[in-house]
């Protein structure tokens, strides 16, 4: 995840500023910047690779002022540079932002008709130029930056600072995580605690929606309707030591609310802004001329590329092989040089699946999907995907999935337009969907109180079946998975169309049954199986939309209702409530969400 700081003092920012990003180096970069405002002008430095570049420059070219903002970024497409770098400013504003903008080239092409220009490639840059037109209208800094934020549509987080009001620092978050920091005779904005860590240990975290405006000795906080709000300001203990929780109970909790921010981050680090679509690093071979994919991985990872083989046999025509990493090598698989393996792991350092990527590597070309840029599976691979989560603290994988199936969608697309299988306005439109995902999650994670009253009828199971069909069945793995880990009840996933050949001899009322049942096309096969299931006893849950609801509200005990939802995005849409359904039993039964027994983060051994 990319790293946010912003300093509003009565003396020079820029060191504090750049001691706040060395704080979340933690969190992986490739650039970074820091702009102040200082006698009537906002000035920036900013500089490609590790912040010794940026703080090399800052020993050559200092930068005074008493109000500055900064960031580290990734950027993954494309080799890193200053002009992406943030922060972006215009003559007026300069802007720092996680996440992505979704309508980012609307906003462009307006305010480009009106005569402003862009320098960069990045959706941020709209941020400080919109803000810009605002002022340029006449409107107050704070007004302006209102103003913006109702226009602006995505999951972000931002800061920013004016050249006309020196001590004024404004931050807003909509689905990526926000704090705002109380020191002596300062205010600060940061990602996290850890940013501000170095200055105080007083901080209130801005709740979905929230803006603020901060001056040297105010802070002053706006909920989501415009109203002034309270938000709770707490002592946060050895934030400098650790990553920190913030206020929510466990790792796993704050991760699970990552997750808009961390997808938002991984797919603008993959999207090209300016030709409105995803584009990837140069793959190591041609990608028309692929005659089959083969995806190994473990776990979580293992359900990630199973959503990914409906994608790319679906929208790219193009065969997959998909194996648990473990077995791959024993079953001595067929590997030609026209074909392509793709390892995927969180850690990078998996055995099983860097023992299958050194076998095919022998073969044909490979792709790593990472979390960690100096792992070994990244630094033994052809070419690297990043994910962009962030450290991820919990054992039971949440955002790191999720940020997997989002450069599997970025790869599942860029196959389909290499390959020519997909009309370029359909394209456009599964791109337009992928974009708005984030802000879906942000919406799915409301429905958490919802979710905890269902736990509560599966604390006392003893057996729980998950069912779907099509990517939604690869949904069921997952949430089977996470109900397995950390709350130790036995569950299963089937396909449902599978619950006639067997399963469905363990259905009696005792069995919940989570239901994956968005309204796509599987949806009335998917209902047909439920029925059978609920003519048995099942306890039917269904995770479903208002469509699906509707029509399942005759034989479902409780029904989930999540946002409406193009087909492509639903895997990583219904990801969010079945990891919090599994959160909520573990909640419940008193076990340790972050450190289950029997698992380890990153398996190493074989």
């Amino acid at each position: 995840m990319c790293g946010i700081i912003g300093i509003t003092s009565h003396q020079p920012v820029a060191e504090s500023v750049l001691e706040g990003l060395k704080r979340l180096e933690y969190r992986g970069y490739d650039s970074a910047g820091i702009a102040t405002v200082s006698d009537g002008s906002i000035a920036r430095r900013r500089a490609a690779g590790k912040l010794s570049n940026l703080a090399a420059l800052l020993e050559k070219a200092p930068l005074p002022g008493a109000t500055g903002i900064g960031h580290t970024r990734w950027a993954t497409h494309g080799a890193p540079s200053e002009s992406n770098a943030h922060p972006h400013a215009t003559g007026r504003v300069a802007a720092v932002h996680n996440g992505i903008i979704e309508n980012f080239a609307e906003l462009r092409d307006a305010l480009q008709a009106k005569g402003y220009s862009f320098s960069s490639q990045t959706d941020s840059e709209v941020i400080p130029v919109l803000v810009t037109s605002l002022l340029d209208q006449g409107y107050a800094p704070e007004k302006a930056a209102a103003a913006a934020i109702a226009q602006l549509r995505g999951a972000f987080a931002f800061a920013l600072i004016f050249r006309d009001a020196p001590e004024l620092l404004i931050g807003a978050r909509r689905g990526a995580p926000l704090a705002v920091g109380y020191g002596k005779d300062c205010m600060l904005l940061g990602s996290d605690a850890v940013a501000v860590a170095h200055i105080t240990n007083r901080v209130a975290y801005l709740e979905e929606g929230d803006w603020a405006i901060l001056t040297p000795k105010s802070a002053v906080i706006f909920d989501k309707h415009g109203s002034e709000a309270q938000r709770t300001v707490t002592t946060v203990s050895d934030i400098g030591l650790a990553v920190s929780k913030g206020n929510y109970r466990h790792f796993m909790q704050k991760e699970i609310y990552e997750q808009p921010a961390v997808l938002a981050e991984t797919l603008s680090a993959y999207y090209d802004a300016a030709r409105q679509r995803f584009v990837l690093p140069a793959l190591p071979m041609a990608l028309h001329a692929l005659n089959r994919l083969h995806l190994v991985a473990c776990g979580s990872s293992f359900f990630a590329s199973l959503v990914a083989r409906y994608w790319f046999e679906d929208l790219a025509r193009l065969p997959v092989d998909l194996d648990i990493a473990s077995e791959f090598r024993y079953r001595t698989p067929i590997l030609r040089e026209n074909e392509m393996t793709v390892a995927i792991s969180q850690s990078g350092e998996t055995a099983d699946t860097l023992a299958a990527l050194r076998y095919a590597r022998q073969h044909h070309r490979c792709v790593a999907i990472v979390n960690v840029t100096e792992s070994t599976m990244a630094r033994e691979a052809d070419v690297v995907l990043r994910t962009l989560a962030g450290a991820e603290i919990g054992v039971a994988s949440t955002k790191a999935y999720t940020a997997q199936l989002g450069v599997l969608a970025c790869l599942a697309l860029m196959l389909a337009q290499a390959r020519g299988t997909l009309e370029a306005n359909v394209l456009q439109r599964l791109t337009h969907a992928l974009l708005t995902t984030p802000s879906l999650l942000a919406q799915a994670l409301e429905l958490d109180e919802t979710i905890a009253g269902v736990a509560a009828d599966i604390v006392e199971a003893r057996d729980v079946l998950y069912l779907g069909r099509g990517t939604a069945y690869a949904t069921a793995h997952e949430g089977a998975l996470k109900l397995k880990e950390i709350s130790y009840i036995h569950a299963e996933a089937y396909a449902a169309g599978e619950m006639k050949h067997g399963p469905i001899a363990l259905i009696d009322e005792h069995v919940p049954i989570i239901a994956i049942a968005p309204s796509d096309g599987l949806f009335e096969k998917t209902a047909s199986n439920l029925q059978e299931a609920a003519a048995r006893g099942g306890r039917i849950i269904a995770l479903t939309d208002r469509a699906g609801a509707a029509a399942l509200g005759g034989i479902a005990a409780a029904c989930i209702v999540l946002p409406d939802a193009h087909p492509f995005i639903t895997p990583l849409l219904y990801t969010v409530p079945v990891q919090l359904l599994a959160y909520h039993v573990a909640l419940l039964k008193g076990t340790d969400v972050d450190q289950p027994r029997n698992l380890a983060k990153s398996v190493t051994v074989e």
